[in-house]
């Protein structure tokens, strides 16, 4: 189907999903949860198709693309959870009343048709969907080529849950067509997407702001930091960066450098390297001194400005000794994409400058970066985490999925 007319009948559909009760879309949420557990393993099945047509892709890309029964347990259970969430749709955010007696309020409505362009992860569909049909919105989705066979299965089962529950199924489409042109076509369609958000690594961003007609929202490199002060708990610091680079590297909020101050460098920079096994280390001229040679280990190579501007999604960190705090914010200001930067320390002082001075959109203190995730802040699931500041920053929820439309309420006022 041409990707316009396809669009065409998203936008239809949206106004349908728009004026629906919250009750409804909460069963719609609540039977695809129910339809992917009874049929996981067609799900799974379709995603074997997808891995094993993929020869050439890297671990990492297949560890992002590959479900398993428990990762189909966990979407449905996202789906339950974004159902059980207040309903943004509706919600008065102000109001105000004018001398004339005017009645003013600013309320959330849905966004409309929420276009989602994509790489790899098949539970992306099921978690932006949820997302979109719970604020009121449809969903029109464009994966990735080598997760095609996943996302078809999951977009059947979400739009078997419309029908049931008397919703277009058109509500949420997948394109078919996985070639770069038709990813191009669909960055502009601006008489069908109100609003695109891009999941992805820098080829995808790179062609989003070379062809990109459609307003976006930029889910940008996830350079994260985490920086190791002079007053930290050592053992917790290690904990920290073991998780933050280890627990799942392939992910947008995995960490990428480490920043070590240097009155505990010493100290901290071995016992680090022993538990980061396994992990490719580049440090500057300092780090490497400290560390040396280390019979069992592997060589800590020099690192260049590349390195500490790379999101590397492996098991590679870069590494750096810095002075001071405002040396750590100037580093992450350097080399930082704005997504999260994390701190360790247990002098609040420290805790506070840093979260003041450094401008990303999440800043954690004393935990992993792998906490900026819409399901671990409580928000059920994610469209994408913003790295930009308009309209939405940091992970992007259901409140993100609105905007707010202007309601003034009158008795006959006329402007003089």
């Amino acid at each position: 189907m041409d990707l316009l007319e396809q669009g065409v009948r998203v936008r239809a559909a949206a106004r349908a999903v728009a004026t629906s009760s919250s009750a409804v879309r909460d069963d719609v949420l609540r039977t695809a949860a129910d339809l992917l557990e009874a049929e996981a393993e067609g799900v799974l099945a379709a995603n074997r198709r997808d891995l094993d047509a993929g020869t050439d892709l890297t671990a990492t890309a297949r560890d992002r693309l590959a479900l398993t029964a428990d990762r189909v347990a966990g979407m449905a259970d996202g789906l339950r959870t974004v159902a059980a969430l207040p309903d943004p749709v509706g919600e008065v955010v102000d109001g105000w009343v004018r001398p004339n007696g005017l009645r003013v309020q600013r309320v959330r409505v849905p966004l409309g048709v929420v276009g989602v362009i994509y790489e790899n992860r098949p539970n992306v569909t099921s978690d932006v969907a949820g997302l979109c049909l719970k604020s009121g919105n449809a969903a029109y989705l464009r994966g990735s080529a080598s997760a095609s066979a996943s996302n078809a299965a999951i977009v059947d089962v979400l739009r078997r849950a419309l029908a049931k529950h008397g919703l277009p199924d058109d509500a949420v489409a997948l394109v078919a067509d996985g070639s770069h042109e038709a990813a191009v076509r669909f960055m502009r369609l601006r008489e069908v997407i109100d609003c695109l958000v891009p999941r992805g690594g820098p080829a995808l961003i790179a062609s989003l702001l070379e062809h990109a007609t459609v307003p976006y929202v930029l889910d940008g490199d996830g350079n994260c930091h985490v920086y190791v002060d002079a007053a930290a708990d050592l053992a917790m610091a290690e904990d920290i960066v073991v998780n933050a680079k280890t627990g799942r590297p392939g992910v947008c909020n995995a960490a990428e450098t480490l920043l070590v101050h240097a009155e505990v460098a010493d100290r901290f920079l071995p016992r680090v390297r022993r538990a980061l096994d396994g992990v490719e280390l580049v440090g500057d001229d300092r780090v490497r001194a400290i560390l040396g040679d280390v019979p069992g280990l592997s060589e800590v190579t020099a690192a260049t400005d590349d390195d500490f501007a790379a999101e590397f999604l492996d098991l590679k960190l870069a590494v750096a000794v810095v002075d001071d705090l405002p040396a750590a914010v100037d580093h992450i200001a350097r080399f930082g994409s704005g997504h999260s930067e994390a701190i360790v320390t247990s002098d609040l002082a420290a805790a506070d400058r840093f979260v003041a001075e450094v401008d990303a959109a999440a800043v954690v203190v004393n935990a992993s970066t792998r906490f900026v995730d819409g399901g671990e802040l409580g928000l059920g699931a994610e469209v994408g985490i913003s790295t930009q500041k308009l309209h939405a920053r940091g992970p992007m929820g259901l409140r993100e999925l609105t905007c707010v439309k202007w309601v003034v309420r009158g008795d006959g006022q006329v402007r003089q």
